[in-house]
């Protein structure tokens, strides 16, 4: 069907659906604005058709779609590459702000997540995706959400001026090795993606002190840059992903990596896989993830739970996975360990974690203390010590793992 002969509501079908592949999508972190005192349009707060998900629980509601499926690269795990053979559309930047609008006004969404093809070129494909959010931001006073996905290989000037109507912008690395990406991807540069996201990283941190010396200078991508790459395309292994994740964190200043298990595509590339890898592994990488950030393990760490093939455990969570490797550090004193050495327990959160510190300021904890403050019991007694509770030789038993490992269960079909 030519590209004139389409309406609104068909471009719309095609160029959500073809935005599905990108998981990099969540908005929190931003500054908050709203329309309060009858100025402006849009907020970023609240509750409000893609839902992603904030680390605080929130469900976001983002229209999230393509500016055009078109593109010039070849990259082979792309549904949208140039040699597919897909239905191609093109929005405008004006519709693409007639649509948020409206969308908004109907409650449907709180922010709009654009990305796209590469069309032309790198340069004219991020001015049309600019100009989208400028007609938002300026034209409409829109005070939502935006997050746009930024090209690397656009000039730096243009990622800058992004970055000023962007409430989080995002240069996907794709894949976790340079092998892979050459291999699969031979129109993108590694070290051009990484120059993109350190340029972009010094304009953040130069804008945030900016900020404090002139409260009027212009906010820059408040809620940082993301990532993300695919799972199961090439030959990566887990630990392979968890280091390059890691060096992204740690070179970046990313708010998030994020996972997207590899997809068969129609009329897919002879180089890659037949079968898509299990949906479990993107989960499992997530949990490491969140180890690295949030409970203190390093990366070394991490990778020590993996098993002899460089990957993850699919029965069990890495951080389970690691304790059943270490068992001489457990099992731990509730009443009497550290911060640390808890958030290393299996079953113990961040929250529960914070609340057996407080409370064992007031009481000596025992065993249902810990029932009424943890979601699974029975995963954390192998590992800890209470007033009332020592586990023997539980910690130790060969079968651990198998007595801690979810159940297999088979779903109803009717």
């Amino acid at each position: 069907m030519a590209q004139q002969q389409l309406s609104l509501r068909q471009k719309l079908e095609i160029l959500a659906d073809a935005a599905k592949y990108d998981a990099s999508c969540a908005s929190s972190g931003t500054a908050k604005k709203n329309s309060r005192g009858g100025k402006g349009i849009g907020s970023t707060e609240g509750m409000g058709i893609c839902h992603a998900y904030a680390p605080d629980g929130r469900c976001i509601s983002l229209l999230k779609i393509l500016l055009t499926n078109h593109c010039i690269f070849d990259c082979h795990y792309c549904i949208n590459r140039k040699s597919s053979n897909v239905r191609r559309a093109r929005f405008t930047p004006q519709e693409v702000a007639d649509l948020t609008l409206s969308f908004y006004k109907r409650n449907y969404i709180e922010g709009l997540f654009l990305s796209s093809g590469i069309v032309k070129s790198a340069n004219h494909t991020m001015e049309q995706l600019i100009e989208a959010a400028r007609i938002l931001r300026e034209a409409h006073d829109f005070r939502g959400y935006i997050h746009l996905k930024t090209i690397p290989e656009a000039d730096a000037e243009l990622i800058h001026e992004a970055g000023l109507y962007a409430d989080r912008v995002s240069i996907n690395v794709e894949l976790p090795t340079d092998s892979g990406l050459t291999r699969l991807a031979p129109d993108k540069n590694a070290r051009q993606i990484e120059g993109a996201m350190d340029r972009t990283k010094s304009r953040i941190l130069q804008a945030k002190d900016e900020r404090k010396r002139f409260r009027h200078a212009p906010r820059f991508a408040p809620a940082g840059q993301s990532t993300q790459m695919i799972v199961g395309a090439d030959g990566a292994s887990d630990v392979d992903i968890m280091g390059r994740a890691s060096a992204l964190y740690g070179n970046f200043g990313l708010r998030r990596v994020y996972y997207s298990a590899f997809s068969p595509i129609p009329d897919a590339s002879a180089v890659l896989p037949l079968k898509r890898p299990p949906l479990i592994r993107e989960h499992r990488l997530y949990q490491s993830d969140w180890l690295m950030r949030f409970y203190g393990y390093a990366p070394g760490e991490v990778a020590q739970a993996a098993e002899a093939d460089g990957n993850l455990p699919l029965d069990i969570d890495p951080k389970l996975a690691w304790a059943l490797k270490f068992r001489e550090r457990f099992p731990v004193d509730v009443n009497r360990a550290s911060k640390e050495e808890l958030l290393r327990v299996p079953g113990l959160g961040t929250k529960a974690v914070a609340k057996i510190l407080a409370a064992r300021r007031h009481r000596t904890l025992r065993l249902d203390d810990l029932a009424r403050l943890t979601q699974s019991i029975a995963k954390v007694r192998p590992f800890l010590v209470a007033a009332d509770w020592r586990p023997t030789r539980l910690t130790d038993r060969i079968d651990l793992r198998s007595l801690l490992a979810p159940k297999s269960e088979q779903l109803e079909l009717f």
